[in-house]
């Protein structure tokens, strides 16, 4: 055995509740010097070989049996530094989960020749950029001067931060890193999807100049990926930018976090424990002493909590400069709309709409904005509006094509001799209109003009100034030079009506990303939004005023006692698995459960509690699970805390 420190404690690769800590093991004389904390290793665990990280070395262990020894030595390379294993396990706790399901989202697979390679030295520190727009917002230079201060003991900064329109939002996150690492101390930022990420990347390299920063993505392949992530771990480069598993990344004397359009659902992780990107990066902050930018064109209600708790200060453009960079907004259901359109309301797309696409083709390309990709995505009945259901299942009828039969959403079975179940008709009518369907149409609409199509199959991600109808999802929207001439934001009633907490935000952002893309009114920019011209999120969009919206929907779920006001766990599972963690777990007082109800093949349960009970709840309900493990009690239940949506 090693002579020093000859007990490893190690975090062993086993997702139960039950086995959620570190385990000793004795270190073998053939691996004292590789087997250092954060070294990846195997070992023997209930007869079977796991992998694990080693997390310290000591000289002794409480355990009063025998220690078996580490099997193999992985890699002597410190993998998971102490910042990384601390934050797991906040991550961990604040979502009822393992160190171990964390881990999987935190640390990447190994790729064993990359970690032979040298990584390059470090570059010198940028100096510190311009403010550039920042000098544009309310508190922004100050942001900029906290962020350079690399005084030990001084404040982080907290900000939550909406460019307004038409900003350079790159830019504007390359200037807060570049002044970040200038002052000595690293950043990490998270944006949605890669082409946020290339985005970035550029501005990063405008900025700061190559080699100062690296940016981790999928789509660069397991080996190139890991070969930047090292040059994190080793110190080459002091800023990361990237997706969602980048909240996590290795940086060494971290000063910055910041997130970009933290509404986006790309970042709701799909893997246990179910964490958001957005929380992962506030407590890394908090446990770093580090600063936290916020940012999006909307905002959604946990950002504005932040800026009411008074955790973070409102950052965002004057209201002047607001009013001179923003487009003209008309809506489709005033007076005078009403007046000259009788359809102007119920229309897919009014008269309104027809002119200013029509005037904006003049000046440039026009966005057209639509809620769903496909060709008819989802049918109703042409008499009584019913929505159109599957046969055989409860999924709902689509039209993949023109002139095509009907055929489930969910498993495919054609429909051609349809009946409603409610009035018995049997003729449908489109419930929703799709990318592709829009396109058909708007090419007979508008003859001998170009029009192109940006979604799921196919995303653009830049296009030139020259005059044509630009259809696009959300989310797919390209980037035009010197901007969109106008926009027609589409669907706007069936993305309100949705039966989601966060229909009306979801829409705002979706609006407000779109029409970020416009020209500004004294550059002709137009923008008409199909959807009732009363609603809280249209108005904030003819405003432009996000941090409004955000206040009302803060206020009105604190009402309802929903999160963020209020702290939320999502059961699902077998009806008698869920019934017996509730009867196991220790709920902290003033619990509320609802449920569980039969969902489908499962059931589900909500419980409900204070905000200031949240960590309790978390607690509770990972305890309970634990003893659910252990005594190999029915099926795992799926825990989530504070799912995206209800």
């Amino acid at each position: 055995m090693a002579e020093d420190a000859p007990v490893a404690r190690v975090l062993v690769d086993i997702g139960l509740a039950h086995l959620d800590r570190p385990f000793d093991y004795l270190v073998p004389a053939s691996m004292a010097d590789g087997a250092v904390p954060g070294a990846r290793v195997r070992v023997r665990f209930a007869g079977a070989d796991h992998d694990g990280f080693i997390v310290e070395r000591t000289d002794s262990s409480e355990h009063t049996g025998r220690l078996s020894p580490l099997r193999r030595l992985v890699s002597p390379e410190p993998v998971l530094t102490p910042q990384v294993a601390q934050l797991a396990r906040a991550v961990a706790d604040r979502y009822a989960g393992t160190v171990a399901d964390v881990l999987r989202l935190a640390v990447p697979p190994r790729h064993a020749r990359t970690e032979k390679e040298p990584s390059p030295a470090p570059t010198p520190a940028p100096s510190r950029p311009a403010p550039g727009g920042w000098a544009d917002h309310r508190h922004g230079t100050a942001l900029l001067d906290a962020l350079a201060d690399a005084r030990a003991g001084a404040r982080p900064p907290r900000a939550v931060w909406n460019p307004g329109p038409a900003a350079a939002w790159p830019d504007l996150l390359a200037r807060l890193v570049a002044t970040t690492v200038s002052g000595g101390r690293g950043a990490v930022v998270v944006v949605p999807d890669a082409r946020d990420v290339a985005r970035l990347d550029t501005a990063l390299r405008d900025v700061m100049g190559e080699g100062r920063h690296i940016a981790l993505e999928a789509d660069a392949g397991l080996a190139e990926r890991y070969r930047r992530w090292l040059r994190a771990l080793r110190g080459s480069v002091r800023a990361v930018v990237g997706t969602r598993s980048a909240a996590f990344a290795p940086v060494a004397n971290l000063g910055l976090v910041a997130i970009w359009d933290d509404g986006d659902d790309l970042f709701a992780e799909p893997r246990a424990p179910y964490p958001h990107t957005r929380e992962v990066l506030l407590l890394r902050a908090h446990l770093a002493g580090a600063a936290a930018v916020v940012g999006a064109h909307a905002r959604t209600a946990e950002a504005q909590q932040l800026v009411e708790t008074g955790w973070a200060r409102a950052v965002e453009p004057e209201r002047s400069a607001v009013r001179a960079r923003a487009p003209q907004i008309h809506t489709v259901g005033d007076e005078y709309e009403q007046h000259r359109d009788q359809a102007a309301r119920s229309a897919r797309l009014p008269s309104l709409a027809w002119r200013v696409a029509r005037s904006g083709l003049q000046r440039g390309p026009v966005l057209v904005q639509v809620a769903r990709a496909g060709y008819v995505p989802a049918l109703a009945c042409a008499r009584c509006r019913t929505p159109a259901r599957c046969s055989r299942c409860p999924g709902g009828l689509r039209l993949s094509e023109h002139g095509g039969a009907p055929t489930c959403e969910r498993c495919s079975t054609p429909a051609p001799s349809w009946q409603c179940t409610e009035c018995g008709h049997g003729r449908l009518r489109a419930a929703v209109v799709g990318l592709r369907r829009t396109v058909e149409e708007l090419g007979r609409a508008f003859p001998g003009v170009q029009v192109w199509q940006s979604g799921a199959e196919a995303v653009t991600d830049t296009l030139g100034p020259e005059p044509r109808l630009v259809v696009a999802t959300h989310g797919a929207e390209p980037e035009v030079t010197g901007g969109y001439a106008s926009a027609l934001l589409l669907d706007g009633t069936s993305m309100l009506n949705r039966q989601s907490l966060r229909a009306a935000e979801e829409a705002l952002r979706r609006w407000l990303r779109a029409a970020a893309l416009v020209r500004s009114r004294p550059g002709g920019g137009e923008i008409v939004v199909v959807a009732d011209p009363g609603v809280p999120a249209v108005q904030a969009l003819v405003r432009w005023d996000p941090a409004g919206f955000a206040a009302r929907e803060l206020a009105e779920r604190a009402q309802l006692h929903f999160p963020p006001a209020a702290r939320v766990a999502q059961l699902r599972g077998a009806r008698g698995d869920i019934d017996e963690l509730l009867r196991l777990a220790e709920l902290p007082a003033g619990a509320q459960i609802a449920g569980p109800d039969q969902d489908g093949d499962t059931a589900q349960a909500l419980v409900r509690v204070p905000r200031s009970s949240g960590t309790s709840l978390a607690a509770a309900l990972r305890g309970a699970a634990g003893v659910r493990s252990a005594r190999r009690s029915g099926e795992p239940v799926r825990i989530q805390i504070d799912p995206a949506d209800l």
